[in-house]
């Protein structure tokens, strides 16, 4: 009689648990879309303290790979990455949860703004113009954090670190010492050059490694 009212009392917890985790999951997200300026780059640091520091929901390595999907897929980066850790952890539902508390405060600020503020009331008020200013210096902080967290996580050293150099420099250049690079500047070159240079370096270090245990 115990075992059976102990199971039913495990199974009816983990519902709730689940919900519990789906809502915190939702306001988690809510919360960062409320708080950061600057777009997706600059939403990561706070992504992966609440995911990954605070609530121990997916490891950094996973976390690092997620980044790696959502920046290579079309779209907007913040959406991406809120897609796929709300899937990871809780499948659809997860998702939508996660994602909908992503874009529901932009929706909502930039709805407020469109109805109460226009360009010219913007440009004209020097309160909102000082308050804008002083955003602008914060959001490159923002950006420049994950970009340094997720290079010493990805074990960048003197040896690699001219990649992400060199594809930065050519994505933000449409010319290159003078030479015009046309096609070269696009990013989804680089996604692809990227995935193929990760597949020929594994390859080689597996043949490399067969070699030496002969």
């Amino acid at each position: 009689m115990s075992i059976n009212s102990d199971a039913s009392e495990s199974s009816s917890a983990s519902p709730r648990k689940n919900r519990g985790e789906v809502l915190q999951l939702f306001l988690s997200f809510f919360k960062i879309g409320l708080f950061t300026f600057g777009g997706g780059w600059a939403m990561i640091s706070i992504i992966e303290r609440e995911i990954v520091d605070k609530f121990h929901w997916i490891e950094r390595d996973d976390f690092l790979d997620l980044l790696a999907v959502a920046q290579s897929l079309p779209g907007i980066l913040a959406v991406n990455i809120a897609t796929a850790v709300g899937d990871k952890l809780h499948g659809m539902k997860g998702s939508a949860m996660a994602t909908l508390g992503c874009i529901l405060p932009s929706f909502l600020i930039i709805l407020a703004i469109a109805i109460f503020l226009t360009p010219d009331m913007i440009k004209n008020n020097h309160t909102l113009s000082a308050i804008f200013m002083g955003i602008r210096p914060a959001v490159v902080a923002l950006i420049v954090a994950p970009v340094i967290t997720s290079a010493k996580a990805a074990k960048l050293g003197l040896k690699t670190v001219w990649i992400p150099l060199l594809v930065a420099l050519m994505i933000s250049s449409s010319q290159l010492f003078g030479i015009n690079l046309g096609f070269g500047s696009n990013p989804i070159l680089f996604i692809i050059l990227g995935g193929i240079g990760g597949w020929a370096f594994w390859k080689f270090s597996v043949r490399n490694l067969k070699k030496s245990q002969k």
